[in-house]
């Protein structure tokens, strides 16, 4: 599954600091067959990438449409389609499918939305696998 990331309020703070267990995340998420891709609307951040060093897990940035999503993508070069999208505004959520997470809560090291994404991508494969059989 292609998993669109968006960055600021999602996966870094207002002040530039990475919400705890992306790096966990992004690893087991990679573990399961799934490629990650980070968006933005502040254009490509592939300085988030390599400041935090996260260059194994995320095959590429994009800059995120900001209205007409869906209709935008090739125009801003997103060759892939996003299958789940995680971001703090409501919007590319509704558009795609995903979880729409709320900002970094404070104290940050209490922060566990990231394991809440992933608990979230499982409900989701889940419930697209069909119906269980016995």
């Amino acid at each position: 599954m292609n998993i669109f990331f968006d960055v600021d309020h999602t996966l870094i703070t207002w002040d530039y600091r990475l919400r705890p267990s992306v790096r966990e995340v992004f690893a087991r998420l990679c573990a399961d067959g799934h490629t990650i891709y980070l968006w933005s609307g502040r254009g490509r951040r592939w300085e988030v990438v390599h400041r935090f060093r996260l260059e194994r897990y995320v095959a590429g940035c994009f800059d995120k449409p900001l209205y007409d999503h869906a209709a935008r993508l090739q125009e801003l070069g997103i060759d892939v389609y996003p299958d789940f999208v995680v971001d703090d505004h409501p919007e590319p959520v509704v558009v795609f499918g995903g979880y729409q997470i709320p900002e970094p809560r404070e104290p940050l090291e209490a922060d566990d939305e990231m394991w809440r994404v992933y608990e979230a991508i499982c409900r989701y494969l889940s419930g697209r696998a069909g119906p269980a059989t016995a």
